[in-house]
């Protein structure tokens, strides 16, 4: 009878045991199916923006527009929300920038096509102008573990990497933008456009100066590259392993078609 009993919880455990191993299986193969969703949207975004069979040019453009290699009159059919695109070449970060007038966060965790995900998008906040006329813009985006997003940025911590990738692209509706990377480093998770008054000339001077002065170990900063306070500079941030911390990569506007 107690052999029966052992035997009998034995075969219970290992129902147990199978039932946990097939309910594992299938949230494994629901994330798998959610993420391959999530690539495949970007995927679809990327195909759309760069469609150049289709006319992008707006009627009412004038005469200094600058024809872009970003299609926003389909891009902006997906979603309004896309107000710029963000190219790094080197890495595979090119995306849409997009920014939601009631909901500084909604990005944070919705695709391009309003999907609640962990992919989010990269965004920025009302904060900033739409234009890139602060001193400072944040652009934010989720440093996802299989690269894509701002997950990526991480190889910045490399120093031959951040030598011999120093520029972004920024596109705009018949505007196109190029930064020239400055700094990448870890740094706190302060609010940073909430932490400094920017419309102060010492402030932003200040600010540049703690940037150029970081000695971290793991920072890459290039002093051979002028920033002044009277520059317009973008801030890339992302998380880390850490959630006191964050990883920051700066870069200064070098060229903007819209001053030609």
């Amino acid at each position: 009878m107690e052999c029966f009993e052992t035997v009998k919880s034995h075969k219970k455990i290992w129902i147990i045991v199978l039932a946990a191993a097939i309910l594992c299986f299938i949230c494994c193969l629901c994330y798998f199916f959610i993420r391959k969703s999530d690539s495949d949207s970007l995927k679809e975004i990327q195909s759309i923006a760069y469609d150049t069979d289709k006319e992008s040019t707006p009627s009412d453009s004038t005469d200094n527009y600058i024809e872009t290699p970003v299609n926003f009159t389909e891009l902006q059919k997906q979603n309004p929300d896309i107000y710029a695109w963000i190219n790094i070449p080197g890495t595979v970060i090119d995306y849409p920038i997009l920014r939601s007038d009631d909901d500084n966060s909604y990005y944070l965790e919705h695709t391009v096509d309003g999907k609640r995900s962990a992919y989010g998008s990269i965004y920025t906040e009302y904060y900033n102008d739409k234009e890139f006329g602060d001193f400072n813009t944040l652009i934010y985006g989720h440093n996802m573990k299989n690269g894509t997003m701002f997950g990526s940025l991480k190889k910045y911590r490399d120093r031959t990497f951040f030598e011999e990738n120093q520029y972004i692209n920024i596109y705009m509706p018949g505007r196109i933008m190029k930064y020239r990377i400055f700094a990448a480093y870890v740094y706190d998770d302060r609010h940073i456009l909430l932490s400094f008054d920017f419309d102060e000339a010492e402030v932003r001077s200040s600010y540049l100066d703690m940037i150029f002065s970081t000695r971290e170990m793991s920072a890459n900063i290039d002093n051979s590259v002028k920033v002044t306070e009277d520059d317009k500079i973008i801030t890339l941030s992302t998380c880390t392993s850490n959630d006191e911390e964050r990883y920051l990569v700066q870069a200064v506007l070098e060229e903007d078609s819209r001053d030609n």
